[in-house]
């Protein structure tokens, strides 16, 4: 479905971390990514602000906003979606929502599922509250570009024993005789930055980002960065023939077709030859 989808700049790859919970290691997880040119979204509970290892709202705000990085629901009271009443759950998500827009001022469309807990009528509940994206801890193993966002599965947690196989897989780049026939890859890697901690284990993430950090072939992006890209594409209008192509968003589009590299500025309609 994907594979005349380029990233910016005819990159066949993207990477996004996704990190929950608003905790004190979330400092030292940010500055890994900004040494190496990560980018993250942190899952935040806004009623934990100062509780246990979460961190405080004045530190959390010194942190996040205009981090670069992204700032995503979580719930406010961490709820586990599939197993509260569709009002409570909608009140989690809203208040969680309202909250992050007017601590971080931003727009907030998207979440991780707390507890990784969701059914069919949580599904119903995000897209009422006008959630774009909800991420699962189900692990794809895989570089798929997403199809269904409300039941997003990420490649894998960072404990995940493939880590390194997955992302010695997704950095390669295999000969192909087409260029059309190289269909882009998105490597997503979630987790809590407390497991380092607890476990000592902070070179997994200090590895796998020198590894992945910092590469001209690769798009670092946030989750909401990655989903408006790839809904940008998919607005693209194709003539009948595929001589023609028509950027009707906001974004600047970068695409392969039929071999041949094709920038679609915004607002564009350009003549493929």
């Amino acid at each position: 479905m994907y594979s005349f989808l380029r990233f910016p700049n005819f990159r066949t790859k993207a990477l996004t971390l996704s990190y929950d919970d608003g905790v004190i290691f979330d400092e030292r997880l940010m500055k890994i990514c900004n040494e190496n040119g990560l980018k993250c979204t942190f899952n935040i509970n806004s009623g934990w602000y100062g509780m246990g290892r979460h961190l405080p709202l004045d530190a959390a705000v010194a942190l996040y906003k205009n981090s670069g990085h992204e700032v995503a629901v979580h719930g406010v009271r961490h709820l586990s979606l599939a197993e509260v009443s569709k009002t409570e759950g909608m009140w989690d998500i809203l208040a969680d929502r309202g909250a992050h827009e007017e601590t971080y001022g931003c727009i907030v469309r998207g979440m991780a599922y707390a507890n990784g807990s969701y059914n069919d009528e949580a599904v119903e509940t995000l897209k009422a509250c006008g959630i774009v994206y909800g991420r699962t801890v189900k692990s794809s193993e895989s570089f798929a570009i997403p199809t269904d966002w409300l039941r997003l599965e990420p490649t894998c947690h960072h404990t995940n024993p493939r880590l390194q196989e997955l992302l010695d897989e997704f950095l390669e780049d295999k000969p192909v005789r087409f260029a059309h026939q190289t269909r882009p890859k998105l490597f997503y890697l979630w987790g809590h930055s407390y497991e380092f901690n607890d476990k000592d284990n902070w070179d997994i993430i200090e590895n796998f980002a020198k590894k992945a950090g910092n590469r001209e072939d690769v798009w670092y992006a946030t989750n909401i960065e990655v989903y408006d890209y790839v809904k940008a594409f998919d607005g693209l209008l194709f003539g009948v023939n595929g001589k023609r192509v028509k950027n009707p968003t906001a974004t600047d589009i970068w695409i392969c077709v039929h071999g041949k590299e094709v920038f679609v500025p915004a607002g564009a309609e350009v003549e493929i030859n």
